[in-house]
Parts: structure tokens; sequence; C-alpha cells
């Protein structure tokens, strides 16, 4: 808890405190253009960037970093930011009315910045992907962690009478996921929402049973979320073509008929069978890469991950995981790919140790470690390995080694599963689930840190600095007086030509 939380009067509402600590440093309500938030991050939308002042607001005790992409991004961590947010949304639109004339210089900014940002069309895709997905990452992870407690009881034999309401409580989300994803996919795409669900509804409908497409009769949820999305976006199409071509007057009658029919037959004759052999070739891949690779696939996987985040490229893999908890009931890829945490992890205790005359550093180490355990990495990378350059790369090598870790017991048979996507670090405990053991599994999860954490200290302590990084960054202001020589010091005045400076203590 903050300080300013710990000292809040009786009554008062820490988190709009929060919210009114930040809207000043990023230009007032009038430069906040757009407020929405994800898992960790407060997402703001600016009229005018260079209003922002960036070291007093990461100087904030409950800022844990800051992002910059196409939003402005405010790392609260998770929970927080949920809280913060709506309070935060509250002043700026308490804030003074903007004029037109605003508003369109506002606007055309806005699309200005995206538009230089996000040229590529690839970003593009990828960011609407995540738009898609992230939204259904909280009921992901309280149904996964009800799942994982229903194993628990289950194999303990414990309460019999209860397993069966949390098996419910479990799985009703995940049977109709794809229709959450038709409403998003919709959304997304400027569709009428409740049609994209209408159109991937049909996917998980048991009645497709009776349905043959390709000389194959159909299963129900078969095409999973990528049927789905296909299936909700093909609806879009239909209902924006219908709109261009049907009259006003008979609108509301065809365009919604039109659509779902074409959709659904599309999706019955064609999307199913086509996405549920692509859905079926994720999983086989996932599982070859893993059984065949064993610790070089984990070693590759759980490097190259922190690098994918910086691209943006990670949002990619999120159908990818969803897909996999859709057959198998939890993703092997998670935890593997979690292990990019742990090497910041050991990174940053490195550099903790390292650079040990830095203030600012070694503060922002100690604000942030406790997210860095948890699994929040954003406020290492951005405000500590990144920005130092080679310590970055050696926290990757740290996740490479916890990902081979993993990857070598899926070789020899124990496959570590994550049945939810968002967390990592220690909040992946209780979503693990695999072909074993509970604690089987955690066991190996909890190795696989280990050696992330290790593996990242001892790479970034030994090979994160050169000599000159360290005197740079360890160097203090010179004192106004120079001290007496001693035997053991010589006179500063007296050229040493025969030594080189010496670093800080290793």
């Amino acid at each position: 808890m903050s300080k300013d939380s710990t000292e809040a009067p009786q009554g008062a509402n820490p988190n709009r405190e929060i919210a009114e600590a930040i809207l000043p440093l990023v230009g007032g309500a009038s430069n906040v253009t757009s407020v929405t938030h994800c898992m960790t991050r407060m997402r703001l939308g600016l009229a005018d960037r260079s209003l922002v002042q960036d070291e007093p607001l990461k100087a904030l005790p409950d800022v844990l970093g800051v992002v910059e992409d196409d939003t402005y991004q405010i790392v609260l961590g998770p929970g927080k930011v949920a809280r913060v947010t709506p309070e935060f949304e509250a002043l700026v639109q308490a804030g003074p009315p903007k004029t037109a004339e605003e508003l369109a210089a506002e606007g055309e900014a806005i699309r200005a910045a995206r538009k230089e940002r996000n040229a590529t069309p690839v970003k593009l895709m990828l960011r609407r992907i995540a738009n898609i997905f992230v939204p259904l990452i909280p009921a992901l992870i309280g149904c996964g962690i009800v799942a994982g407690i229903n194993g628990l009881l289950t194999n303990l034999g414990w309460l019999p009478s209860l397993t069966p309401a949390l098996t419910a409580i479990a799985t009703g989300f995940m049977s109709l996921i794809a229709v959450f994803v038709g409403l998003n996919t919709a959304k997304e795409f400027g569709g009428t929402p409740v049609l994209g669900g209408a159109a991937a509804a049909v996917i998980v409908f048991p009645g497709v049973a009776d349905v043959s497409a390709f000389g194959e009769k159909l299963a129900p949820g078969q095409g999973g979320v990528l049927g789905a999305l296909f299936a909700a976006l093909l609806a879009v199409y239909v209902e924006k073509g219908c709109r261009r071509f049907v009259p006003a007057a008979v609108d509301v009658l065809v365009t919604p008929t039109v659509t779902v029919l074409v959709a659904g037959l599309v999706t019955l004759f064609g999307l199913m069978y086509v996405c549920g052999e692509l859905a079926t070739g994720i999983g086989h891949l996932s599982n070859w890469l893993l059984q065949h690779g064993g610790a070089a696939a984990g070693f590759v996987l759980g490097g190259l991950f922190l690098p994918l985040v910086m691209l943006g490229l990670h949002q990619a893999l999120i159908p990818i995981h969803t897909t996999l908890i859709e057959q198998n009931g939890f993703t092997v890829l998670l935890p593997i790919l979690a292990m990019a945490g742990a090497g910041q992890v050991g990174a940053a205790i490195a550099i903790y140790l390292r650079l040990r005359r830095n203030t600012s550093i070694r503060k922002t180490i100690r604000s942030a470690l406790p997210a860095g355990f948890l699994g929040v990495g954003e406020p290492l990378i951005y405000g500590v390995s990144l920005p130092l350059g080679r310590p970055f790369i050696t926290a990757c090598v740290g996740g490479a080694f916890g990902g081979g870790v993993v990857g070598l017991f899926y070789q020899l048979g124990t496959s570590v599963g994550s049945t939810a996507i968002g967390p990592s670090g220690w909040a992946l405990f209780p979503l693990l689930k695999g072909n074993q053991g509970l604690g089987a599994i955690a066991a190996i999860y909890a190795l696989g840190l280990a050696a992330g954490y290790l593996m990242g200290f001892l790479a970034t302590y030994f090979f994160g600095f050169s000599r000159q990084m360290l005197l740079d960054l360890n160097s203090e202001p010179e004192p106004a007086t120079s001290p007496a020589p001693t035997p053991d010091q010589p006179d500063p005045t007296t050229p040493t030509p025969t030594k080189e400076p010496r670093p800080a203590e290793v």
C-alpha cells in the first residue's frame, strides 16, 4: 500500500486520490481524449503529448511505470487499475467542456499520431486481435481458478456435493466463449455486436451435430474461437453490404436476416470444418514442437518472448492460447513464455547489486520488484532493463533457461499448462494444470522460475555491464573539497597513468 493510501483520513477514497494526483501530470482533463484500461495499465488518449510530465508521474508511489504506444499507458498493476480508472474517468468528464474546434483539433491530432505510429497492417491486425480477446481475460482467469479449486477438491475427495456446481461455473463461460468472441469481433470491426454473436453462436449450438460438411458430421464447438472470429467478421461485411443496398424502409427486417443467414450458412458449410482443422493443427504443432524440441524449443520460446512483447507481436499468440485451452483445458505455451518475467526479476536483482550508488535505479527496482514476482513485468522492462540496454538481453537469457527447463520436462512426459491467460510469475500457480498431479506440475514450474531467476541474475551480474557503464552509472557528484591523501589513497592531483580506473565492487 502506498504512503498516500496509508495516511489517508478515514472515509477518504485512495483510488480517487491516485486519480487526482495523475490528472494534472498528464495535462489536465482538457488534454485527455479517451480513457480505457487493460489488466495492468490505464490507457489514455492525449491531445498534446508534450503536456505530460513524465518524471513526476513516474515518481508517484502508485505508478509502476509508463509505456508509450498508440495510447499513453500508465502501469498501476492488476486490481488497482480497475479501481483507479473509473475515478480518473469521472474526473476527466467533470472537467471543463471543450469547444467543437478543440474537439476537432484533438481528433485530428490523434488520427495523425496513430497513422504515423501504426502504419503497418500487421500491427493494426494484431492490435485488433488484442482488442477482441483481452476483454475476455478476466473471465478466463476467474473460471480458470475455479477449475483449479474444483480439480483439487476432486483429487482430495472433499466436498463431493459442491464439485458439480464448481464444474458448471468453471466450464460455463468456456462453452460459450465463441459467442463472446463474436460479439467483440463485430464491435471491433464496426458491425452490430449482437449479429456477430449470433453468427458465432451457430458454432456452439448442439444441433450442428445433425449437419454434414465435406462428408463429415459437424461437432458442437468445432472451429472454436477461430471459427467464431471469422464467422463474426463475415457477418460484419455482409451487414455493411446490406446497409449500402437495402432501402431504409425495410432495413430493420432485411439486414439482420440476411446477415445471420449468409454468415450462418457459410459458417456451417465451410468455416467450422476449415477452422476446426486449423485449430487441430495448432494443437498438434504445439505438442510436436515441445515433444521433439524439448529443452531447445523451451529455450527459444522463453528467450524470444520479451522481444516479441517489445514489438507487439505477442498479441498473435492470444488466439493460439485460447484454442489450446478449448482443446486441452490448458495452454502449454504460457508457462514457458512466463519464464521471460523470471529472467527480468533475476536481472533486476543483479542490477540492484551492481549499481550500489545509483539511488534512482535502485529505488525503481525496489518499487517494481514485488510486481515482477507476481508477473507484472512492465515496470522492470521499461523502467530498468530496456533503458540500460545490455541487461535487457541478459534478462532474455534468464527467460530462455527457465523455458528450457519446462520444455525439457515436457519432452520427458510431464506437461505444464495454464487454464487461463494473463497472469504469470507466482500468480500463475493457482492456474496450473497438466497431465500429472498438481504437486508435480507446480514443482516443475517452480524449478523453471528458479532457473530463470538464477540465470537472469548471473548473466546480468557478470555480462550485463561494460566497465564504462559501471563507472558512469555508479558515479557520484564530486565533493567540494578534496580529502587529504592517506597512505592507502594517493594524492588525487598526482597522475597515475599505469592504473586503470577500478569499476564498482564486484
